[in-house]
């Protein structure tokens, strides 16, 4: 039973993009657009060298942001206000999803790339406000972004989590890594399976999921 790998857990990280919601609401076609208008912008480059530049550094750096800022020195702050500044028209309320959240049993956190203050418009999208003790953006990891180690231990020191007694749902394989060697119970959310060493579980049905580690 998926339960019986789930009785040691006291803390449940969540990522948000991709994994709080289906992918089918494309959001992150609006924030990568908005990435590649921002580089472009900001280098003065034209749109293939943004969109080129935003998927390298994403690949390099583990986010367009943090490529940006290693290799160009830009401001993070401003670059976070407006690539997460679109519309969530496609998200609606999951009941369900935030019934198996709310009774998962100690500390629920999210754990995102993008910035908390866009987390949390998300989370009330999505009918998920106030089921989560603690909501972290990439700014609270010192703008190191996930699958980097240090915005691991960054985010889990200022948490106060013990990875051996926690698990991690999220939608990038690579970012399921560090906290499998850290001791995390790993969940990978999405369609297609990705099968690694690093990766305990997959599903494309995270309420279903949940509602099975339950006994539901």
């Amino acid at each position: 039973m998926i339960a019986n790998d789930f009785q040691h857990v006291r803390t449940w990280v969540f990522d948000l993009d991709n994994t709080l919601y289906h992918p089918s609401a494309r959001l992150f076609d609006q924030i990568e657009r908005r990435m590649t208008d921002w580089v472009m912008r900001t280098l003065s480059v034209g749109r293939d060298e943004a969109d080129h530049l935003r998927a390298a550094y994403w690949r390099l750096h583990g986010t367009t942001l943090a490529g940006l800022m290693r290799e160009h020195g830009v401001d993070p702050v401003p670059y976070l206000e407006d690539v997460h500044d679109i519309a969530l028209d496609h998200l609606t309320p999951d009941a369900q999803l935030a019934q198996h959240i709310g009774r998962l049993p100690g500390r629920r956190i999210v754990f995102t790339n993008g910035s908390a203050p866009y987390a949390r418009r998300v989370l009330a999208a999505r009918g998920l406000s106030g089921l989560f003790d603690a909501v972290y953006g990439v700014e609270n990891a010192a703008y190191r972004p996930k699958p980097e180690r240090a915005a691991f231990e960054t985010i889990f020191a200022l948490d106060g989590l013990d990875p051996a007694r926690a698990a991690m749902f999220e939608d990038d394989p690579r970012n399921l890594a560090v906290p499998h060697a850290m001791g995390m119970r790993t969940v990978h959310v999405a369609d297609i399976p990705a099968p690694a060493p690093h990766i305990h579980h997959h599903t494309d049905d995270l309420s279903g999921f949940l509602g099975r580690l339950l006994g539901q």
